[in-house]
């Protein structure tokens, strides 16, 4: 079987693999998509980078979030990590999917929304009222 290297996105209908919580759960969706006679498996893999995460810090360091600001500098630590990981097959016209993530990988995701919807806020001048 054969690795492509490509993310499913949500606009795409799609069946999602439930684990229960079983980390092994990627050896049984490997071997259905064997079973299914898929050819290829897409893979997609998101690693923390130290650029990502700066540009969470510095977001973060111009608003008054210090907890997720404090949360980010501890994401430090998982710089060069894989975090989360989906892996897809196709079989009769239907998208198959798993899915992980690690804890910290939600925790970066959380801060990261709040910095970019920190980017987003426009702060309103008094001045323009007169």
């Amino acid at each position: 079987m054969r690795r492509f290297p490509g993310f499913i996105g949500d606009e795409i209908a799609s069946v999602l693999w439930k684990d229960d919580d079983n980390p092994d759960a990627w050896k049984d969706f490997v071997e259905l998509a064997k079973a299914a006679g898929a050819p290829f498996l897409t893979m997609d893999e998101e690693v923390l980078g130290k650029d990502d995460l700066d540009f969470v810090i510095e977001r973060l360091k111009e608003a008054v979030y210090s907890d997720d600001l404090d949360d980010a500098r501890w994401l430090r630590t998982y710089i060069g990590k894989t975090g989360f990981l989906q892996l897809g097959f196709s079989h009769q016209g239907t998208l198959f999917l798993y899915e992980i993530s690690t804890e910290w990988y939600e925790r970066y995701q959380r801060v990261l929304d709040t910095a970019e919807a920190v980017g987003g806020l426009l702060i309103e001048d008094d001045d323009e009222d007169e």
